[in-house]
């Protein structure tokens, strides 16, 4: 459906123009005429399929920007995911002069009490910022005519269920009020009941995430040796713009680190750093001034960022949902994307019930050997080279190449220039991540978080899908049938290391 069809005002038409949006996403399409009716809404659909025009469009709609009063609240779980969406609400609202704010805790509050004064028609926040204003009497909430909870299985999961529910109660009881989530536990129903007026649930099809366009890898390798195998993988699939994820913090920074030390733009952000600093890496993440992005779950949340071809799963998520919000990054827009998931030998069970969620079986894949790597170097390097030909430029070094060819041979010339660009695995810096626990076993082979166990009984479940492997057209390897006998214990060699990363500038 075109956005011209959902009666929207010409004020909004202009700004989704300009955005470069023409057809209506599912979750657009089924909810925007309902919230435009006045109706409340339960919108339960993944990450990356157009919700916040979903909820913005019809709230945009809604206000009236002569009136300078706050009229919409967006409660949001993180602190990207609210400036993201204040964003987009003012890119889609500008031609309406809409004027947006966003508070959220790690900055600085008293310059967020002097733009509250400043009357915005909405607010976005996180549930602590926001009763922080709140209890301040600097955010009075007596004239909001539509409240919005974004995905809001994640503030649950992140415990501001109560916050939530002391936010709704300053909250006039005349609002419309839009519920987005990506799951829908029985709180997030207990919501619905409690603090909407006979909400209609519209529900995305998995058929129609995202997901369908990702094609889906596993790699099956002790903890020891990821870090080795997925750079490796880097090299073979040349991926132009990546996000690694992490389970902790600490095997953010590693990994951070020592893919800079092997001579990639990468990159960390978590809940951790200072948010000038989480800013700063995600502008020059979307400038492509990074190769690499590593995060951990909460800091990815939400994030909506374009022209991501590949996700690699350092570690395994600890909930199937989060998976699919993982791989939700790539695969956008109608392009195909790579996900890749290293999963240790006592992990496998997990990644049966992802499948069971995913309703997809991954693709096992074979790790590059070093020589497959260092072709894929090569490649890169060539490719490189014939670019910075075609930019040309290079009669200022012409009487200096002359005299490098009375000394040495062109062959030669050309090699030592593939040998500066390209990056020879064998002589990479040796880095060694500190190995962290693996999941804990389930008996019923699900995932040990209250309420997500899925997919029934996995343990007896046996996996034959190891072996050799060819690469095929994008950069994945397709399956040749030869069983792996490896056994699932941990090795003596892989008790016996305690690793820790080092930096060899």
């Amino acid at each position: 459906m075109n956005f011209k069809d959902l009666n929207l005002s010409e004020e909004l038409l202009s700004s989704i123009e300009r955005s470069g949006f023409e057809e209506a996403t599912p979750i657009q399409e089924a909810t925007i005429p309902l919230a435009l009716a006045g109706r409340d809404v339960i919108g339960q659909a993944q990450t990356g399929t157009g919700k916040t025009a979903a909820f913005g469009l019809p709230m945009l709609e809604k206000i009236d920007p002569k009136n300078h009063v706050l009229q919409g609240l967006v409660i949001a779980p993180t602190r990207e995911l609210a400036i993201q969406t204040q964003e987009e609400l003012y890119r889609l609202g500008r031609d309406k002069k809409i004027r947006v704010q966003a508070v959220y805790g790690g900055a600085d509050i008293n310059r967020q009490i002097r733009q509250l004064k400043d009357c915005p028609h909405i607010v976005v926040g996180t549930p602590g910022r926001m009763l922080d204003h709140i209890n301040r009497h600097t955010l009075k909430l007596s004239t909001v005519e539509t409240l919005v909870l974004d995905e809001a299985d994640e503030m649950l999961n992140m415990g501001f269920l109560d916050d939530i529910e002391a936010i709704i109660s300053k909250v006039p009881a005349t609002r419309q009020t839009l519920l987005f989530s990506a799951t829908m536990p029985a709180e997030i129903k207990r919501i619905g009941v409690q603090f909407m007026q006979e909400p209609e649930h519209v529900r995305i099809k998995t058929k129609e995430m995202t997901a369908d366009l990702i094609e889906q890898f596993f790699v099956r390798a002790k903890e020891y040796e990821k870090f080795d195998i997925m750079t490796r993988l880097l090299d073979v699939q040349t991926p132009e713009l990546t996000i690694v994820f992490g389970r902790t913090k600490r095997r953010v920074d590693e990994l951070a680190r020592g893919l800079e030390a092997r001579g990639y733009k990468s990159e960390g952000i978590h809940g951790d750093l200072s948010q000038q600093k989480r800013m700063s890496v995600l502008r020059a993440f979307k400038n492509g001034e990074l190769d690499i992005l590593v995060a951990t779950d909460v800091a990815a949340r939400g994030l909506d960022i374009s022209g991501v071809t590949h996700v690699y799963n350092y570690d395994i998520p600890q909930d199937p949902e989060s998976y699919v919000h993982r791989i939700g990054r790539t695969g956008r827009a109608g392009k195909v994307g790579v996900s890749v998931t290293f999963v240790t030998p006592n992990e496998m069970s997990y990644l049966h019930v992802i499948e069971n969620l995913t309703k997809k079986r991954m693709t096992p894949l074979r790790p590059p050997t070093e020589k497959e790597a260092f072709k894929g170097q090569l490649g890169q390097a060539m490719e490189e080279i014939e670019t910075k030909m075609d930019e040309n430029g290079l009669d200022r070094y012409l009487q200096a190449a002359d005299e490098l060819l009375e000394q040495y041979s062109a062959q030669d010339l050309a090699a030592l220039l593939l040998k500066t660009i390209a990056k020879d695995p064998a002589d990479a810096v040796p880095v060694k991540i500190t190995p962290e626990r693996p999941l804990p076993p389930s008996k019923k082979g699900g995932f040990n978080k209250g309420g997500n166990r899925r997919g029934g009984n996995n343990r007896n479940r046996r996996d034959n899908r190891e072996g050799g492997y060819s690469r095929n057209k994008k950069g994945g390897y397709s399956k040749e049938g030869r069983k792996d006998s490896r056994k699932s214990s941990k090795t003596a060699n892989e008790k016996k290391r305690g690793f820790v990363i080092r930096s060899n500038h």
